[in-house]
């Protein structure tokens, strides 16, 4: 069960020194420069948003340091600061130098202005510097200026094989897919402080209370434990809407609450795990009923993951299981076989079973489907097969969710063109009396080993009977 977590721990300095050595050797002889990326205000210039580096440079640096930009390449790395002024000791306190951050790095740290004229020094070796576009406008624009060539805001951009950009996206695809030592104690700490916010949510539901009070809990008990959330929490008695981000419903007793929260590290690596429980500490027999069903199909999902398995097969066996159920259920009449093949689990599952988890929570997804699928692969174009995330056969040290689910959305249900073709397998009788569930995920995050998988979140309850007796506090 839930235990305090011990305050957060950065990574040994030789993680990232490893990392990004093994970068510059992949890229030889290119060089490479990475923005960790701008401030951005809310809405008068002084009022930021918390700022939260590029996670290329998180996974190489290890620190969110605004306006940095790291250099790969040549000799050795080497890390550009901006300067600091009088006005920011008065506003946000002393902060290192330049000497005592690359003593605490153990990487060489130089002014920003000085930076020009590295790359003058590269350009004349005839050195050519890659770079990864960015999130935001301003950090492209300053790549813009500071390489002389255009560089798009655009995360997840086509890019041209064999181009220089697309060698770097390559490299730090090939370097961040397996993770190493330091990342899995990471993404082991996020997972024990994620445990912590999902005990807090079931302990603080009752009838009565509002969505924004159980988040309150949860992102308390991430707060307390010195970490930040992965994404912004979903809370919500709507578990038909798959990213309910908005917290102002109250819980009836009938309700299921779905919670899909999780913990990041100050290195960024994140947790990003779905619990459902019922308001009123007790299942309906129709909501235990698809409770177990897709904790079934999630169960089997996790059960098919180890190296050299195809995340895709995984999301299609997830699919067919759940199929299974829904035809026991008398939901679906046919065979499971002739219902996969024409894609009917989509009415109710419209979503992939998970993706890549790292420093990003939808890990790498910046480099768009260039991450998640490998080389010769693309995306499925059938209705919901469509926003499958992964499809890359699973080495050891990749970490993803298994995340499958079951939703009543009223858009699809009334959408006659998705629906025609099932209408003589749906039994829309039997499936009114399951009103009373609107939407269930159960979401863990797996790190694949030598011969299978380690659920990272295995602590935090999902089985019916151990979810009712936390929510009821029995």
């Amino acid at each position: 069960m839930w235990y305090e977590p011990p305050w957060p721990r950065s990574s040994p300095v030789s993680a990232f020194r490893d990392r990004r050595a093994r970068l510059s050797r992949a890229l030889a002889p290119l060089c490479a420069l990475i923005a960790a990326g701008q401030r951005r205000s809310k809405n008068y210039p002084a009022n930021t948003f918390p700022f939260r580096a590029d996670s290329h440079f998180l996974y190489l640096v290890g620190r969110s340091i605004p306006g940095a930009a790291l250099l790969l390449g040549g000799n050795e790395p080497e890390l550009f600061v901006p300067p600091t002024s009088s006005d920011d000791v008065i506003w946000t306190g002393p902060t290192l130098d330049e000497d005592e951050l690359g003593a605490k790095l153990e990487l060489p740290v130089r002014p920003l202005p000085d930076l020009p004229d590295r790359l003058r020094d590269l350009r004349d070796m005839h050195t050519e510097v890659a770079t990864v576009s960015p999130n935001e406008e301003a950090t492209a624009e300053w790549l813009t200026r500071t390489l002389g060539r255009r560089i798009e805001a655009r995360r997840g951009a086509a890019l041209a094989d064999g181009s220089a950009d697309a060698r770097l996206a390559d490299a730090l695809i090939d370097l961040r897919l397996p993770h190493d030592e330091a990342a899995v104690a990471q993404l082991s700490h996020a997972a024990i402080v994620t445990h912590g916010a999902h005990v807090a949510g079931m302990e603080a539901t009752r009838p009565g209370i509002y969505e924004a009070e159980v988040s309150a809990a949860m992102v308390g008990a991430i707060m307390k434990a010195g970490l930040t959330v992965s994404y912004e929490p979903i809370v919500t008695v709507h578990g038909e809407v798959l990213h309910n981000e908005t917290h102002h419903n109250q819980v009836a007793a009938g309700d299921l609450v779905l919670a899909d929260v999780g913990a990041e590290t100050p290195e960024g690596f994140a947790g990003d795990v779905t619990r459902v429980w019922p308001a009123n500490g007790r299942f309906s027999a129709t909501q235990r009923a698809i409770y177990d069903l897709v904790l079934d199909a999630q169960q089997h999902a996790i059960s098919l993951v180890r190296p050299g398995m195809r995340y895709r097969s995984i999301h299609e066996g997830a699919a067919r299981r759940m199929l299974a159920g829904l035809v026991d259920l008398g939901i679906f009449r046919g065979s499971v076989d002739g219902l996969a093949e024409r894609g009917a689990h989509a009415l109710f599952f419209p979503h992939g079973v998970g993706h890549l988890l790292g420093v990003d929570v939808h890990d790498m997804e910046d480099l768009g489907d260039r991450a998640g699928y490998a080389p010769g692969r693309a995306r499925p174009v059938r209705f919901g097969d469509c926003y499958l995330r992964l499809d890359r056969d699973l080495k050891r040290g990749m970490a993803v969710t298994i995340e499958p689910g079951f939703y009543r959305i009223p858009a699809l249900l009334e959408d006659q063109e998705l629906t025609a073709p099932f209408e003589a397998d749906l039994d829309r009788d039997t499936l009114a009396r399951f009103s009373d569930v609107r939407g269930i995920r159960i979401e863990d995050d797996v790190l694949v080993t030598d011969d299978g998988a380690q659920v990272l979140t295995s602590h935090i309850p999902k089985e019916a009977a151990a979810v009712e007796q936390l929510v009821a506090g029995r």
